[in-house]
């Protein structure tokens, strides 16, 4: 018996009810659910390769007719499960098997408030231009941070906004400002080519899904420089090793240049991770953020030690700062409102020492 949109439909309700973040779809096995960081087995029967190309067909309704799913190797997509959720989807193939992997995403666009991040998010979002990078690992909520701020710009300002994604997740409507998403493969034909493409269509803010390669960078720092807000991710895990990554995806004789430029341009990164939480949420998401300053600026252009900025950094924590915090202070104040015990803070700390120290101190 044919995998029908309505067996689908109830599979992914399930993963809705169970607040799965992700779901784990492969041949000769039963579904799993990534719930709070584990993978959860659903009890069922194994899903066949008939299963798994059947649900392929209901991810891609517009290709049925040229559709040859033997000759799908990998592919990225996104669809909308109607009054559910959206979802976005990679097939795979696997030891000439098929497998499928959905990210789960609400429907309702969430505010900086719905996710308990800081209120320098806002401030951070209230940016006129410049460059603001939120970094993290795959799952870490990047993309979903940066829907929260697009949404608080979209509430505060009369602009316009481009968004460019691989694929469009979260789904903005027009409050104060004018968005156009557009989506890579389907609206224009890579992040390059979108984002030459968006500096001629009076954009205030762009948003590039993914800063990948030097030439995005290249003309997202353009943007920048020339007078635009540019809101992009790159997957590393804090502000050294980010900028560190993006010098060296430059030959060295330019890059002097490129550390100049991102030192002038770059507003701040929002690094993240996503810690287990003691609430009903079950997670919660623990933020280095780094707000340019001169100190910043020099680190950046190589006048002082990139590993510096972590001290920077921290200066920035209090009433007397810029609100910039590292990972081991924000996870002291996540500990401090009771969202996580304190054994789920010493498996995240950066530093366990400092923060027993810290501990004994309070």
């Amino acid at each position: 018996m044919a995998f029908s949109p309505q067996n689908f439909a109830g599979l992914i309700k399930v993963a809705v009810q169970h607040k799965a973040s992700d779901v784990h779809l492969r041949t000769g096995e039963s579904p799993g659910l990534r719930i709070n960081g584990d993978l959860v087995p659903v009890q069922s029967k194994p899903f066949s390769y008939e299963d798994i190309s059947d649900i392929i067909r209901i991810l891609l309704p517009s290709k049925q007719s040229d559709l040859n799913i033997d000759e799908i190797d990998e592919l990225d997509g996104g669809v909308e499960i109607k009054n559910l959720c959206r979802l976005r989807y990679n097939i795979f193939r696997y030891n000439s098997q098929l497998g499928i992997v959905l990210r789960i995403v609400k429907l309702s666009v969430p505010s900086i408030d719905d996710l308990n991040l800081p209120s320098v998010i806002k401030t951070i979002s209230s940016n006129r231009r410049g460059l603001v990078l939120v970094t993290g690992a795959t799952g870490s909520g990047k993309s979903t941070t940066l829907a929260a701020m697009i949404n608080e710009i979209n509430a505060q300002r009369p602009c316009h906004i481009i968004t460019l994604e691989d694929p469009i997740e979260y789904v903005h409507q027009s409050n104060k400002a004018r968005i156009s998403q557009r989506q890579i493969g389907k609206d224009t034909e890579n992040f390059s080519t979108g984002l030459r493409g968006a500096l001629r269509q009076d954009p205030d803010i762009i948003l590039i899904g993914e800063m990948r390669d030097p030439e995005t960078i290249a003309i997202a720092l353009k943007a920048a420089e020339t007078g635009h807000l540019v809101l992009s991710t790159v997957h590393t895990t804090n502000a050294t090793t980010t900028i560190g990554r993006i010098i060296s995806m430059f030959p060295p004789e330019e890059q002097p240049e490129i550390r100049k430029r991102l030192a002038e341009n770059l507003r701040a990164t929002i690094s993240q991770r996503m810690l287990r939480a003691d609430t009903e949420s079950k997670v919660a998401i623990a933020q280095e953020i780094m707000i340019s300053t001169p100190g910043i600026r020099e680190c950046i252009r190589g006048e002082e030690p990139l590993s510096r900025m972590l001290s920077i950094i921290k200066e920035g924590k209090g009433k007397s700062g810029n609100e910039s915090q590292s990972f081991d202070q924000h996870i002291m104040d996540l500990y401090n409102d009771r969202i996580i015990t304190k054994e789920q803070a010493l498996a995240s700390v950066e530093s366990e020492s400092d923060f027993l120290q810290q501990l004994d101190f309070e």
